[in-house]
C-alpha cells in the first residue's frame, strides 16, 4: 500500500462445522440468527468468555469488550491469534508478501509466529497470508474504475503456499471507483472455501472521483455492512466456521458510522490499525480510531520499511503490542 506522509504522519485452517446439530428455528433465536433457517451450534461460550476479558486488558472505559453476538462453531476469533503477510505477487513494494521469494518470505513468517507465540502462550498463533486481489490505480483502466483484478491463478497460487504451513488466506480488495457490492462476489469460488478470508480498504474506496492516491478514501457501515451480509450469507449457505473481516482504518474519515456496523454470528470483524509511522503516533492512532470506537476486535499493523525510518526500534515487538487496550488479535506485517 502507498500511502501519502503529508495527509498521514501514522497512517488486510478451520474446519466446517459438524453437521447433525441443527434443528429449524421457528423465530429469531436470541444469539440473532434468522428465524426459519438451521440453529447451528455456537463456540463454547465460557472459554469464549475468558478469552475475551483477557483481551480488554483491564480496559476501564466500559467500551471493551465490544459487544457483539457468540460466534457460530469453528470460529478462529479469540482462539486463536493471526499473524498474516500483506502484499501482491505482481509488486516488490505493496509488502513483504511478493517482495522476497516464496521460501524466504514463509521462513520469516514461521519466525515471526513463533516470537509471537513465545510473547503470549495463552493463546495459539497460526500464519496467513493476506492478499491484495483488488489494486487499486492511478490509471482508469478499460472501465473506467481505477482498479485492476488480479488473475485467479495468483489466488491459487497463494492458496498452495497457504498450505505448505497450515495457514489461512486473506483476500483484500481495493475498490477505487468501484464498491464493495460489486467486487466481492466475484472473490465467491475462493470465499466458499473454509480458509478463505476478506479484507476491505477503505483507504482505495474514492466515492467523488478522486485518482486513488490523491486522497485518502473512505468506507461508511452501509459499505461495510454489504460485505457481512454477503459473507454471513455464505456461510448460511454453504454450512462454513464464521468469515473473518479485515478493515483497514488509520484516520477518522477512513470509516464512519462505526456503531451502525453489524455484528452477526457468522462473522468476525477485525478493525486493522494500519499505516506507518513512530512507535508514539501509532499508538496514538490505535487509542483514537480503534479503541475509542469498539466494533469486535482489533489489529495492528507493522511495516518493516516504514515504520523502522528513524531506527530499527521503531518497529513494535510482541511482547509491546501485547501491553496494548485492547490486545490486538490479528497482527499484519507489510
Amino acid at each position: 500500500m502507498q500511502l501519502l506522509p503529508l495527509l498521514l504522519i501514522v497512517s488486510i485452517g478451520c474446519s466446517q462445522a459438524p453437521a447433525g446439530n441443527e434443528k429449524k428455528a421457528d423465530v429469531t433465536n436470541e444469539k440473532g440468527q434468522p428465524a426459519g433457517e438451521p440453529v447451528r451450534k455456537l463456540v463454547d461460550t465460557a472459554a469464549y468468555d475468558k478469552i475475551i476479558r483477557d483481551l480488554t486488558n483491564g480496559d476501564t472505559t466500559g467500551k471493551w469488550p465490544a459487544k457483539a453476538p457468540y460466534p457460530l462453531a469453528g470460529a478462529i476469533l479469540p482462539f486463536n491469534r493471526i499473524v498474516a503477510y500483506y502484499g501482491n505477487l505482481f509488486s516488490k513494494k505493496m509488502g513483504i508478501l511478493g517482495e522476497l521469494p516464496k521460501n524466504q518470505m514463509l521462513a520469516k513468517l514461521k519466525g515471526e509466529v513463533a516470537k509471537w507465540q513465545a510473547a503470549d502462550p495463552s493463546i495459539p498463533v497460526i500464519p496467513a497470508l493476506h492478499y491484495v486481489a483488488v489494486t487499486a490505480q492511478g490509471t482508469p483502466q478499460k472501465d473506467n474504475m481505477y482498479r485492476y483484478r488480479m488473475p485467479f491463478k495468483q489466488i491459487d497460487t497463494i492458496l498452495s503456499w497457504a498450505k505448505e504451513i497450515n495457514g489461512q488466506v486473506f483476500v483484500d480488495i481495493q475498490v477505487a471507483h468501484s464498491n464493495v457490492k460489486t467486487e466481492v462476489p466475484l472473490l465467491e469460488p475462493y470465499l466458499k472455501m473454509a480458509n478463505v478470508h476478506l479484507g476491505i480498504d477503505p483507504e482505495f474506496s474514492l466515492k467523488n472521483g478522486e485518482v486513488p492516491g490523491s486522497k485518502i478514501g473512505t468506507f461508511n457501515a452501509d459499505d461495510i455492512n454489504t460485505a457481512i451480509d454477503y459473507l454471513a450469507e455464505l456461510v448460511r449457505k454453504n454450512n462454513l466456521p464464521p468469515k473473518i473481516l479485515v478493515v483497514h482504518r488509520f484516520t477518522q474519515g477512513m470509516v464512519t458510522g462505526f456503531d451502525q456496523i453489524k455484528k452477526v454470528p457468522e462473522v468476525q470483524i477485525v478493525m486493522d490499525m494500519d499505516g506507518w509511522g513512530p512507535k508514539f503516533l501509532k499508538r496514538s492512532t490505535y487509542l483514537r480510531y480503534i479503541k475509542k470506537e469498539p466494533v469486535q476486535f482489533t489489529g495492528f499493523k507493522l511495516f518493516y520499511h516504514n515504520d523502522t525510518k528513524t531506527g530499527a526500534s521503531q518497529l513494535y515487538t510482541p511482547q509491546e503490542l501485547l501491553q496494548f487496550v485492547p490486545k490486538p488479535i490479528y497482527i499484519q506485517y507489510q
